[in-house]
């Protein structure tokens, strides 16, 4: 969702961001065996998004957005989510993706079961984690994947990694062999929720824990591999 979408091909302008989210949420779902509509980019009208919605309740299981779930004058999501179905959490402790939201959009057709909604951020990394953590795990449930917690693994820290308690992190990294055998992990760089790179370079996110401080080098920390899912 947004005005300042543009689509491969277009000419770029000031203000304006080519989409990418498109093309990583399209491919982590086809990794899970979804079937996809993609209804395209939804300007910043209300009327329009309304529309959209409405269509995708009536052809979908789950709907999937990108923006428009934070504070901003022109941040419509979360406000249409309660005009046609509910809002059942948003804003999450976490970084990034902190500005998500979760709901339903009631179908129209009798009898039809409400659609799940994932109100995801704009930023390309807040995306792909917030997927990974929140969205995946829930398509697996309703396909019927009793359990559908990623694995995680323990490695080392090759380095210090600031974090302060009260949130929860994902830290893109590179998971290694040591000379020794054990697993190692470094990050990849720069953090930044708008760094699509560092998902490019990463094999597994580092999890740093709602609770957890700071990590020093040589500690262990969990990593959720991307191995099958990216």
């Amino acid at each position: 969702t947004g005005d300042e979408i543009l689509s491969f091909g277009q000419p770029p302008r000031e203000g304006a961001v080519y989409d990418s989210n498109r093309y990583t949420v399209r491919a982590l779902l086809s990794r899970l065996g979804c079937e996809v509509i993609d209804l395209g980019v939804v300007r910043d009208d209300p009327a329009l998004l309304e529309t959209a919605f409405r269509t995708a309740a009536s052809q979908a299981d789950a709907i999937i957005t990108s923006g428009g779930v934070s504070v901003g004058e022109a941040d419509f999501t979360k406000a249409m989510m309660r005009k046609l179905g509910d809002v059942a959490f948003w804003r999450i402790a976490m970084r990034p993706g902190r500005p998500m939201a979760v709901g339903r959009i009631r179908a129209e057709r009798s009898g039809a079961r409400p659609a799940v909604l994932f109100g995801l951020p704009g930023n390309p990394v807040a995306v792909m984690v917030t997927f990974l953590a929140f969205v995946r795990p829930a398509l697996l449930r309703m396909m019927g994947c009793p359990d559908a917690a990623q694995p995680m693994l323990r490695a080392r820290s090759q380095e210090a990694m600031r974090k302060k308690p009260g949130r929860t992190e994902f830290q893109r990294g590179i998971v290694s062999t040591a000379p020794d055998g054990s697993l190692q992990v470094r990050t990849t760089g720069n953090q930044g929720s708008g760094v699509l790179s560092s998902m490019v370079l990463a094999n597994g996110l580092v999890v740093l824990h709602h609770a957890q401080g700071d990590v020093a080098p040589g500690d262990e920390v969990d990593v959720m591999m991307f191995d099958g899912v990216v």
